[in-house]
């Protein structure tokens, strides 16, 4: 009489499974436990240029507003107000966006963290650089730069 040993092991199935649980885990879990990245950084670059393009736009299609983008150290928001000078009360105020993480915003010229940007009617921002304006800090640092004829841009 033959006698059969227990055999030892995992099945093929069992192996593509726990593999595939795996896979799944690091490509879902992993990414959110870390609190932050060089992504970020490239991320609220973007924001931020498109926040500086609708105000431009905004400042161009308006000639009687005048708006301007408030930065501080929690975040940035987008302000109009009725006359050119960008004074008194803010008649349209949009909602606050706030920095992720370690991340900020802060003037080229002198490292501010607080500052505004003005549009005129022509489009140029009221920070009168050429190129490099602002940086933006996280796990890397990046810049955006404001051209002197008004396009605004993300390096």
């Amino acid at each position: 009489m033959r006698t059969v040993l227990p055999q030892s092991g995992f099945t093929l199935v069992e192996l593509v499974t726990t593999i595939i649980l795996i896979a799944i885990l690091s490509v879902v879990v992993l990414p959110r436990l870390m609190t932050s990245s060089s992504y970020s950084a490239f991320t609220l670059r973007d924001e931020f240029v498109s926040e500086l393009r609708k105000a431009q736009l905004l400042a161009m299609n308006n000639g009687d507003y005048c708006y301007r983008i408030a930065v501080d150290t929690t975040g940035y928001q987008l302000q109009g107000f009725d006359n050119t000078g960008c004074t008194g009360t803010a008649k349209l105020t949009e909602t606050k966006q706030t920095f992720e993480g370690r991340a900020s915003l802060e003037l080229d010229s002198d490292s501010s963290k607080s500052f505004k940007v003005n549009f005129d009617r022509q489009g140029i921002a009221s920070l009168g650089c050429s190129g490099a304006c602002i940086k933006v800090i996280a796990d890397e640092t990046l810049t955006i730069s404001i051209e002197s004829q008004g396009y605004i841009h993300g390096r």
